[in-house]
Formats: C-alpha cells, structure tokens, sequence
C-alpha cells in the first residue's frame, strides 16, 4: 500500500479547500469529534469555523474472526441525546477508510434528532464498505494511506523507517 506523509502546511491546505464547502451548509451547533483521528482535525476546524461546543465520540469494533469487518460498534464514549436534539452537527474524523466509524457516528447523532453532516481530510473510496454512502464534505480523495504531521512524532518504528542514529556529540 502506498503511504504519503503530510507536513502540517498540507493540512492547512486541505482545511482551506474544506472551509468554504462547510461555511455553505453552515453553521453548525455542534461538533461531534471521532477519536483519535477526529480531534487534531476537529479542534482546527472548530477553531476556523468558530464553533463553541465540542463533543467526542470512541467507537470499538470488537475483532472478531466471525464477525470480520461486520462487526457492530461498541460506543465507548458519546455524547448524551440531549446535547445533540435538534441541532446542525459536524462530524470529524481524519479518514473515511472503510467508513465504518463515520457512518456508526451519523447513525447514532441522527437517532438523536439532529441533522447530522460528516466530514474527514481524505476519503478512501477504494476501502469503504459503502457503495451508496461517503463523507459528506473531505479534503481529498486517496488510494494512499495517510500520515499526518501529528502522527509523525510518535517515533518512526510504527512506520516502518529506521531510527535516527543520535548525534556525535562534538563538544
């Protein structure tokens, strides 16, 4: 699988190209950020579109040999009914891979009776599971898998490069 690395300027760029597409169904009430990926994401978007309340969601799906990609989510955190009830709410997460956390997300704000928008940085649409379902805004579509700046410090062993060597100490 092709990976692409992004610098924090690319992401800026993408949140550019999102920005005016989000300010035409805007504004939004709330905002509902996926974790981990959604909240680096969201909390720049937040920021852009001056939106006050922030809400997470955790999603697990249990891996199951049987239940392989099928499993049913298991909603780790969410906020509750009330904060969600009759509001415009924004969606975030980074990656819209197989789609099965975004889509589980829109479900659950939509059982709320709220009106319910997702948004993502890149949609694979090679990788989702839905033919008749996509983010409703992103920045990019990708065959790639996608690293992004903030991910990038966690230490080059998880991405399969080799660590630096320290340097000589020349005092």
């Amino acid at each position: 699988m092709r990976h692409e690395i992004l610098t924090w300027e690319d992401v800026d760029k993408i949140i550019d190209i999102l920005m005016p597409r989000l300010q035409s169904i805007g504004p939004f009430d709330v905002m509902v950020m996926i974790t981990r990926g959604g909240v680096i994401p969201g909390g720049l978007l937040a920021e852009a579109l001056n939106i006050q309340s922030l809400l997470t969601a955790a999603v697990d799906f249990p891996a199951t040999e049987e239940a392989g990609l099928m499993a049913w989510p298991i909603f780790l955190q969410f906020p509750d009914d009330e904060l969600l009830l009759g509001r415009n709410v924004l969606i975030v997460d980074d990656v819209w891979g197989s789609g099965r956390t975004s889509t589980s997300v829109r479900g659950r704000v939509e059982a709320a009776s709220a009106t319910a928008f997702t948004c993502v940085l890149h949609y694979n649409p090679y990788r989702s599971l839905f033919s008749n379902a996509k983010p409703d805004f992103y920045g990019e579509a990708t065959d790639a898998y996608i690293i992004y700046p903030w991910e990038i410090d966690r230490g080059p062993r998880g991405l399969g490069f080799e660590e630096p060597s320290p340097a000589p100490d020349l005092s």
